[in-house]
């Protein structure tokens, strides 16, 4: 997709930046220059003159979109495919004609690489030798000149402004040193010297990685599943999205950019400190997780072979990489979907050898590539669609198609082996309704078994209720997967059968904290005096010591903090007390609103918190079924259908044990329900110029953290008020409830027109500029008695605005706001912690 506005190109502003291209001079510099910022905005320059709005990013984005394409179509028609077409084909095949054409693979981003590897020889000398260095990597074509170190092929991402060893718009063209007579190859280290490493500062809103963030990312990396996905994969976006998905259920907002990149710089970081280190000092001294990725990245089998005139002997093939070694040198080669061109002069053994692994070793690896792929697809599709169902929160399908698209299927849990078949460890523990298991082929993690078990008062009342696992485990997933989507720190990772789910492996805090809406139960007993039914304003938090043995006494928060618990590693102290604290009742008030739509009254909740061994951080662990809390439809004691129904039971016989169970079936079925909504709403955005387009896309990027449709539409109430009046009449005739947000820099009349003139809530955010800012917002703020249209400057206030006005009726969207209190909080919290550390 074009970058940059997102604004569909017109068939006459293509042939304008066409006209602009095919300009001598133009085309020679963007095949030759390092950096090409400056000639883009010569050429949107050139457009501007011609009556062609566009910025260079939006000139360069559709420049490298035209070439992927046309390489694509002209690569078809050379292999035999003239079905293939383009507009304008004819057009660049005028301008790029004399380039080289090859397979091309287009990476996620929008742009497009090809990768070329040529063996050209002179038609009278049979030692000539051409040396190839294609970003970083080069080889010489025979055994003679095999002295020469080849880095995997990686795609940096670098800075607009950043110098490239290889220009990005030059379609990977190889730079060529001729080498005459056979003795006359490039040394070894002046050829490690063409390749440079280019280490970018992290990406994405210029946030430094933590340490513990680098752990946790390095430790998703260090799965042997990941490492093969990362080897074989020519496309990898899926897999960082993937990555990321990851390291959000541990708490570390990352997109997969910024993964991606990070991945990056740790591989090129430690390869160069490698090769610079070699024979001056010790690397580990000079980058932080050497031993880290030390450990990943040298888990390939280093196959013992040589490559002589002597011997043809191939090599021992790992997914897609072949390593040989030439004495005490080694070279590594990806071998994708590169094929060697053929060689017209006579070749010696070791060279056909060469050049018939080569084609072997491409043929495997598109096997292999074809086979994870089907394979991947085969497993993610069920929770693909199970996380569609999950966005459907609109009943509009277009407004559908606007909610930001569900993540893709857990990677490396997919991989793990099916329900049946998944491995299981040794148990780390068992309780009354559960069991717990490692999981070898999935670090980190464990797998929380169900039991057909339902007890009370500390087991001193126990039944086996056949189908109990099953429902607790519906119940549990479902209300995990709620409070995760919401932004809550869990240590559910994904449901895996009908009586398990795959969690974090976190250590145990023994505390069960419980938050009251209601007086009732113990409550009533440990104080006299209070009826039952007294409602909490805020809920009531308390705490139990888990202790079957003294029937799980009451604590105060003071006998938490000392005992100076400490777990993986976390010392639990007045911090980690008052995050969970805290926690506890934003959990409540979430699970409360969300049961609302259904008509049922929360009226209390017990819950548990863990340490994750991996991040170090608190999580919401353990379970929350049916026997975590009480439910009263239409508020209604005697219509419970909690585990109080059994507790209450007088004598336990198979009828009263099955209208327990038809208890625990309407709670299962209906939990399932709080992860959809009724409510529909949508944010549309009117900005008064397209220039005020970036602030737009801020608004619609906020709007989707919170679920929320977002459209932009471009009109001016000064210049065109009946258009205006138009637009908001179409918005108004559909009945899906709106919030309006006015973006008018100057005078802004958009906002208080439309205020005027509908009975929707409508929001100024007005893009300021540094010189009359000041004057200019007045437009929003001094406006005429009988109109109400408030101001926020923040493009993400004005999302929240549109959220907090929807969250009145959508439980989902009221959910993310609430969390996002919560989490806010609790980093203030944690900053305040390491301030006091420091300062100590």
């Amino acid at each position: 997709m074009e970058s940059g506005a997102g604004k569909h190109w017109t068939e006459e502003e293509v042939k304008a930046l066409l006209s602009v291209w095919s300009e001598k001079n133009i085309r020679k510099q963007l095949h030759g220059t390092l950096r090409n910022k400056g000639i883009f905005i010569y050429i949107a320059k050139r457009l501007q003159e011609l009556g062609v709005c566009r910025d260079w990013k939006q000139c360069r984005a559709k420049y490298k979109n035209l070439k992927y394409e046309y390489r694509t179509v002209k690569y078809a028609h050379n292999s035999g495919d003239v079905t293939k077409t383009m507009k304008f084909f004819h057009d660049l095949d005028a301008i790029l004609r004399y380039e080289p054409v090859t397979q091309l693979a287009a990476e996620e981003n929008g742009r497009c690489s090809a990768t070329e590897t040529q063996l050209n020889t002179s038609p009278t000398t049979e030692s000539t030798q051409e040396v190839i260095e294609d970003e970083g990597g080069f080889a010489n074509s025979t055994p003679a000149a095999l002295e020469a170190t080849q880095i995997k092929k990686e795609t940096i991402e670098i800075d607009d402004d950043s110098i490239s060893t290889t220009s990005e718009d030059r379609s990977c063209t190889p730079l060529a040193k001729r080498m005459v007579g056979t003795d006359n190859h490039i040394p070894l280290e002046e050829a490690q010297n063409h390749f440079k490493v280019i280490t970018v500062n992290d990406t994405g809103a210029g946030k430094h990685w933590s340490d513990n963030e680098v752990r946790a990312l390095i430790n998703i990396w260090s799965d042997e599943k990941i490492q093969q996905m990362l080897e074989g994969a020519t496309r990898n976006k899926e897999i960082f999205e993937e990555i990321a998905r990851r390291l959000m259920k541990r708490g570390i907002d990352r997109d997969w950019k910024q993964c991606r990149t990070k991945y990056k710089n740790l591989k090129y970081e430690y390869r160069a400190l490698q090769k610079e280190n070699e024979h001056l000092g010790n690397p580990r001294r000079k980058m932080r997780f050497y031993d880290e990725v030390d450990c990943i990245l040298r888990r390939q089998p280093l196959g013992p072979s040589s490559w002589g005139c002597e011997s043809s002997s191939l090599l021992s093939v790992s997914v897609g990489d072949v390593t040989a070694n030439t004495g005490s040198l080694s070279i590594k080669r990806k071998a994708w979907n590169d094929e060697v061109s053929p060689v017209p002069l006579k070749k010696s053994a070791s060279e056909n050898t060469i050049l018939h692994f080569q084609k072997l070793l491409t043929e495997r690896v598109h096997t292999v590539t074809e086979g994870k792929k089907l394979l991947l697809e085969r497993l993610c599709k069920q929770e693909e669609m199970q996380d569609l169902n999950r966005t459907q929160l609109y009943a509009d399908p277009s407004a559908i198609q606007q909610v930001p698209a569900p993540a893709p299927a857990a990677i490396v849990i997919a991989m793990a082996p099916a329900a049946s078949d998944l491995k299981l460890g040794k148990k780390v523990n068992e309780g009354k309704t559960k069991e717990v298991y490692e999981l070898p082929d999935i670090p980190g993690c464990v797998l929380m078994q169900s039991k057909d078990q339902i007890t009370a008062g500390n087991a001193a009342r126990k039944d086996r209720m056949e189908g109990k696992a099953a429902i607790s485990n519906t119940t549990t997933s479902c209300v995990f997967q709620l409070l995760q989507e919401a932004g809550i720190k869990t240590a559910f990772v994904r449901k895996q059968s009908d009586t398990a789910f795959i969690a974090a492996h976190c250590e145990m805090i023994p505390i069960e904290w419980v938050c009251r809406r209601i007086a009732t139960g113990s409550f009533l007993k440990r104080n006299p005096g209070v009826k039952e039914g007294y409602k909490f304003y805020p809920p009531k938090i308390e705490m139990f010591y888990k202790d079957d043995a003294n029937n799980d006494p009451q604590w105060s928060e003071e006998q938490l903090i000392e005992a100076k618990f400490c777990f993986a590693g976390l010392t639990i102290g007045q911090t980690e007390v008052d995050i969970m604290a805290r926690s506890t009742q934003a959990i409540f008030e979430i699970l409360e609103k969300s049961w609302q739509p259904q008509n049922c009254t929360l009226v209390d909740l017990k819950i548990e918190f863990g340490v994750n061994i991996l991040t170090k951080e608190i999580v919401l662990a353990d379970v929350i079924d049916n026997d975590s809390w009480r439910l009263w439809p239409s508020g209604d004691r005697s219509q419970q259908k909690d585990k109080q129904s059994y507790r209450d039971l007088k004598e336990v016989t198979p009828e009263a044990l099955q209208m327990v169970k038809r208890n625990f079936e309407w709670v299962a079925e209906r939990v399932e329900l709080l992860l959809k909504t009724k409510s529909q709403g949508r944010v549309v955005v009117l900005m008064g110029s397209p220039s005020d387009l970036s602030h737009c896309e801020k608004i619609k990027k906020a709007c989707a953290t919170f679920g929320i449709p977002c459209e932009l539409r471009v009109t001016s109430a000064h210049k065109g008020p009946d258009e205006t009046l138009r637009i908001k009449a179409e918005y108004e005739g559909d009945g899906i409830p709106t919030v309006f947000v006015a973006v008018a820099g100057r005078s802004n009349g958009l906002g208080p027109v439309m205020s005027g003139n509908t009975a929707y809530p409508v929001v100024n955010c007005p893009p300021l500029s540094a010189d009359w800012g000041t004057q200019d917002v007045w437009s929003s703020l001094r406006l005429p008695s009988g109109l109400g249209c408030p101001t926020t400057l923040s493009p993400e206030g004005a999302a929240q605005f549109a959220a907090q006005i929807f969250g009145l009726n959508n439980h989902l969207v009221w959910a993310k706001l609430r969390s996002n209190m919560l989490n806010t909080w609790i980093s203030l919290k944690q900053a305040d912690k390491k301030l006091r550390e420091c300062t100590l």
